[in-house]
């Protein structure tokens, strides 16, 4: 065997040798373990059960079957917020209770816009210090029937006046007496109706006054030949309430002890019997 052989044989054995190493080695060697970091778990969110609405209610309408339990964050339940762990029998005690103002579906209900069974509604929704007052209306003297509930307008008298002079020619005066009047109702209508907001021409509207425009429009309505509601505009209901009215109906400029007269459309004053 030449040199050349026996060089070639041992590197081949060395190769094998050192390939059976290598193959034990990897045998042998441990899987490497892959560490997994868990996710970290949110702590429970406390909740607690909140009345809300299941449908929505309109202005004036009785509570039946509008309201259910809804689950609520505890730290997002508002003070006013009715809660089945502070009133568990709330859903039946409120039944029959009315709608002081309209409310939507998924509103969590309060007791501040509700009114208890056997309440006035009207005297319910008026103002602290605000009387309602009915006055008669055509669709002549309510711009066609466009005013609707939650409109304002201005009251305006028409009355017969006879001209000083020779002639004492009968003519008809009109006054602004009141302005900026919010509508409560036409006739029992407290709100717009909700298909089309359909206009309605009524027979009565019914104003939020004070106590002194409550007597001008009384002493009015005995003196006018027609009263007529003047629509406004909404940019114009911002103005401030302080507008002029027409107080000279119901003071006896200055004079105490008189008793101002209304015959035949005229005014008259007269001392009181004391």
């Amino acid at each position: 065997m030449n040199g050349s052989r026996v060089i070639i044989l041992g590197v081949a054995v060395a190769a094998a040798v050192a390939a059976g190493w290598v193959a034990k080695n990897m045998a042998s060697r441990p899987p490497e373990i892959v560490a997994v970091e868990q996710p970290q778990q949110a702590p429970a969110l406390a909740l607690d059960e909140v009345l809300i609405l299941d449908k929505t209610l309109p202005m004036g309408a009785a509570i039946e079957d509008q309201l259910r339990w809804q689950q609520w964050p505890k730290d997002a339940v508002g003070e006013n917020f009715i809660t089945r762990s502070a009133e568990p029998d709330a859903l039946e005690a409120l039944k029959g209770s009315i709608a002081r103002v309209e409310m939507y579906q998924g509103e969590p209900l309060r007791r501040s816009k509700l009114i208890g069974q056997g309440q006035s509604f009207m005297s319910s929704i008026l103002p602290s210090g605000k009387r309602a007052v009915a006055t008669q209306i055509a669709a002549d003297t309510s711009a066609g029937g466009f005013i609707l509930p939650n409109d304002y307008v201005d009251v305006i008298m028409t009355r017969r006046a006879t001209t000083a002079g020779a002639g004492g020619a009968e003519g008809f005066v009109t006054e602004t007496i009141l302005q900026n009047i919010r509508v409560l109702a036409i006739d029992q209508a407290i709100q717009v109706d909700e298909e089309g907001k359909k206009v309605k021409v009524g027979d009565t509207a019914t104003l939020e006054l004070t106590p002194q425009q409550a007597e001008i429009i009384t002493v009015a309505q005995q003196m006018a030949d027609r009263l007529t509601l003047a629509l406004r505009s909404v940019i114009d209901t911002q103005q401030q309430q302080d507008l002029a009215e027409a107080d000279h109906l119901i003071k006896g400029n200055g004079k105490r002890g008189t008793v101002r007269l209304i015959k035949s459309g005229e005014v008259s004053e007269q001392g009181a019997q004391q």
